[in-house]
């Protein structure tokens, strides 16, 4: 298929402001956002993939000051750090727009006077409540505990002569807009948020103007004013592809809008999903089709940001771990609608027991196998038993799931469909016992076909990982001497070559690390706040010493022997899925991951916990209790659960990060 023949597919990332170098949770949406692109290349689309800086504003106008340059120059300068960390990061972006650019800001000029002459903006004085950081204006009612409630900084009172944009004239049409196309906004608690706590209560009209600072787009027939930010900087969308109001508009405008896929983060969900849309329907242009507003990427309990002093930059941990094994971090451990944590600790256990041990592992015993018995030659002889079946199946099954998470944007949850396959092939060769069969000379048309198997698997599963880890997945598929396998050829297994040659000496993918040297080095250059990983985020210097808690005693149970407890299985697993159980006030139905394996398993703590906050938890797992229904659902397991003398429960959690699946003893 010609490119020009592809169905194009417009996908954005929010632009960056430029106050300062991105930390890992900017710089997560950027690695999100190319894992979406590079999939839907591979799926046949013709990807236009745009991200970029957002330059204006009262903040950069003061940063600029206290450091005694231009505005341009510091917001240059930031611009640069940006970009670097999106290369570093090997993101496949094909326009990196700045909101200085002369194009762009001749065209905000051109839609700010179209939409003054036609009745949507009018000017006016506005007193309220002013956030610097969010260049936004607020009413006391609006606040959280007196504090902005968009990033808990503090407001000051401002009053000054401004423009407004006329937001109420369009919100009933984008109430009907959003309830009509209920894909618009995901995830649905977003949706929901943005109905019942902006569009249903009423909108009111918005500041789009400013005059207590310059650097800013002039309102090009009221000099004085400046264009407000957000005015300014969503039209990035459209500016970026040669949207011209007024005139006719580019090709390549005409081609890629409406927009595929806004991507950005959950605490600008209002202004990309409220201010945005009506902003396009005062310019009669269709609606984006999907605005995804992802989660956060936390340092304990807190969003990362400069003040609370808990940041964490890309390049540090790529210089640790490598650019792939960061990639495969965030992408990996951010919940599809819920927060997610990073670690040094958890990073590293991630490193050893996930790259290290399931992927790289897999890839160098084949390799080495394949030389030591065959000399490297990859050959199919046919020879099968019924374990290849159960391989095959897991394999294809894996490469479907990961192709539906994809179209629901479940990143984390396609990666693990992928290490589905690699670990489904490292049971396979414990099963198979190449070894063995290496004793027997009856046995080489066996061995042959084990190790062609695995190959193909391997295959599979690389090209299934390359928009989530490019380079990895290059080097394993050089490794094997084959090329990326197509996703619509991924629906049969046994294209590899055969007789195909693997590489004389494998290539360690991951080389373990050791916890206490990788911690070691972090105190030695950060300190120990950054060892401990939440920097100075809920330390307390002159915390009060903590009050005994109290005692429980319940009542003795009969005495088992050893032999009773070792019948016992108790192993971790992680919460992947959960939802309450409708015919129950008590239960909650959990889907936990157990190894390779998982279980549903149904417990009576809806009460204690809600279904969004068990997602992602490690737990303690009885595995081997057996199956039955509770309100109707199977439950295949117990997690297990302290309980307080007043009967409160709390589940019981590693202390530790530990993988899923790890055996409690």
């Amino acid at each position: 298929m010609c490119r020009e023949c592809k169905k194009p597919y417009y996908i954005t990332t929010a632009i960056a402001y430029t106050s300062g170098k991105p930390h890992i949770g900017n710089t997560y949406e950027i690695v999100l956002a190319d894992s979406v692109a590079r999939y839907k290349r591979a799926q046949g689309y013709d990807v236009f993939f745009q991200t970029g800086t957002d330059e204006h504003g009262q903040k950069i106008e003061l940063k600029a000051q206290a450091e005694g340059i231009s505005p341009k120059a510091y917001v240059d300068k930031v611009a640069g750090q940006v970009k670097a960390v999106w290369d570093l990061m090997n993101t496949s972006y094909d326009k990196f727009i700045r909101t200085t650019d002369k194009d762009h800001e001749a065209q905000v000029q051109k839609i700010f006077k179209k939409l003054y002459d036609q009745g949507d903006i009018y000017k006016g004085y506005y007193e309220g409540l002013y956030c610097t950081p969010c260049e936004s204006f607020f009413t006391e009612s609006q606040l959280t505990d007196g504090k902005c409630p968009d990033c808990g900084g503090p407001v000051q009172p401002a009053k000054e002569e401004a423009y407004f944009f006329k937001m109420s004239k369009y919100a009933d049409r984008l109430i009907s807009y959003i309830n009509q196309h209920p894909e618009f906004i995901q995830p649905v608690s977003r949706k929901n948020e943005m109905m019942n706590n902006f569009l249903l209560p009423g909108l009111q009209d918005l500041c789009v103007s400013r005059t207590s600072f310059t650097w800013g787009v002039p309102v090009d027939f009221d000099p004085k004013h400046v264009t407000y930010v957000w005015l300014d900087a969503l039209t990035n969308y459209i500016t970026g592809i040669g949207y011209d109001c007024g005139g006719e508009g580019t090709e390549q405008f005409k081609k890629l809008w409406p927009a595929d896929l806004h991507l950005i983060g959950k605490d600008i969900i209002r202004f990309h999903t409220i201010y945005w849309p009506i902003f396009l329907m005062a310019l009669d242009l269709p609606l984006p089709k999907q605005v995804f507003g992802h989660p956060w990427l936390l340092r304990g309990e807190g969003k990362m940001s400069k003040s609370k002093g808990n940041v964490l930059y890309a390049d540090t941990l790529v210089d640790f771990f490598g650019v792939d094994a960061v990639r495969y971090f965030v992408l990996h451990e951010m919940p599809f609608d819920n927060d997610g944590v990073i670690s040094w600790e958890l990073m590293v256990e991630r490193l050893n027991s996930d790259l290290a041990n399931v992927l790289g592992n897999l890839v160098n015993r084949t390799i080495s196998m394949s030389n030591k018995y065959f000399g490297g030659v990859v050959k199919n002889t046919g020879v099968t038993a019924d374990v290849d079946q159960d391989l095959k199946d897991t394999v294809l099954a894996a490469v479907k799931k990961a192709d539906e998470k994809m179209e629901q944007l479940r990143v984390a949850d396609a990666i693990s469909e992928i290490f589905n396959i690699f670990r489904r092939s490292n049971k396979y060769i414990d099963e198979t016992m190449p070894w063995a069969l290496a004793k027997d000379e009856a046995q080489q048309g066996r061995l042959a076909t084990v190790l062609y198997n695995l190959a193909e698997a391997i295959t599979i599963g690389a090209s299934l990982l390359e928009p989530f880890m490019p380079e990895t997945s290059e080097k394993i598929l050089s490794q094997l001497n084959t090329d990326r396998r197509a996703l619509d050829q991924m629906d049969a297994f046994g294209l590899y070559p055969d007789n195909g040659k693997v590489v004389e000496k494998p290539e360690i993918l991951f080389a373990r690390m050791d916890m206490k040297e990788v911690l070691d080095k972090v105190e030695a250059m950060f300190g120990t706040e950054e060892k401990e990983g939440n920097a100075s985020e809920g330390k307390e210097e002159n915390a009060e010493e903590k009050q005994p808690e109290e005692a429980v005693d319940i009542e003795a149970k009969e005495e088992i022997t050893y032999d009773d407890f070792v019948k016992l299985q108790f192993q971790v697993g992680e919460i992947i899925a959960c939802e309450e159980v409708k015919k129950s006030k008590k239960l909650l139905c959990s889907q936990v991951k157990i190894g390779s394996q998982v279980r549903q398993i149904v417990s009576g703590i809806k009460a204690y916990y809600k279904p969004e906050e068990m997602v992602g938890k490690k737990v303690m797992v009885l595995v081997n209790l057996a199956p039955r229904k509770m309100a109707g659902v199977m439950s295949e397991g117990m997690l297990l659960c302290a309980e307080d003398a007043q009967g409160n429960l709390a589940l019981m959690t590693p202390e530790k990060p530990m993988p899923s699946g790890a055996g409690i003893c």
